[in-house]
């Protein structure tokens, strides 16, 4: 199966039109949202057309095709708002075999690991930063931001086929790519 990810919309109604459209365009059975969709928080710009309203709408249509788990901008106003639960702070998927964590990476992140076992995945948004790595007995993975990317990247999102994962541009370039066999 197919699934895709994607964090850190951050209210972008320009950047969720393309990541709906991606997903749309993969054939990915899911979209897994890593956290802050809706608010661009105070230590962002806002992002290319902000407007959350739209981006409500967007995600409400799609919303029994979506996972989300709440990111440091997530408040319980936008739970009133989005027809699909956001206010977990991390979700434990088994997806074609393999366990992830996925978290938003405020709380859980390298630094400060979940109780995972090795071979699993932890997936977060939160940095902005993209990054597929295998690190120890685990892997770390962030599909960068789809509106606010930092360090230089494009904007970006990923894809979990069979078993590998791929981090992609928006205009279908792979940027990152790495196996999770074991």
């Amino acid at each position: 199966m197919k699934y895709m990810f994607a964090s850190d919309i951050h209210g972008s109604a320009f950047y969720c039109e393309k990541t709906v459209q991606a997903f749309k365009e993969s054939g990915a059975e899911r979209l897994i949202l890593l956290g802050d969709l809706l608010y661009h928080g105070p230590r962002n710009d806002l992002p290319k057309d902000y407007a959350p309203k739209k981006v409500i709408s967007m995600l409400n249509q799609m919303k029994d095709k979506i996972y989300a788990v709440r990111g440091n901008c997530e408040a319980e106003v936008d739970q009133m708002v989005l027809e699909f639960p956001v206010m977990a702070d991390y979700g434990v998927l088994v997806l074609n075999g393999i366990t992830f964590y996925a978290t938003h990476g405020h709380i859980m992140n390298e630094e400060h690991m979940p109780p995972i076992q090795p071979g699993d995945v932890l997936i977060h948004g939160h940095t902005h930063v993209l990054r597929a790595d295998k690190v120890g007995d685990h892997v770390i993975i962030n599909p960068g931001s789809t509106s606010i990317p930092k360090e230089g990247n494009p904007p970006t999102y990923g894809i979990l086929e069979d078993q590998t994962f791929k981090i992609l541009t928006f205009s279908g370039e792979v940027v990152k790519e790495i196996s999770l066999k074991q």
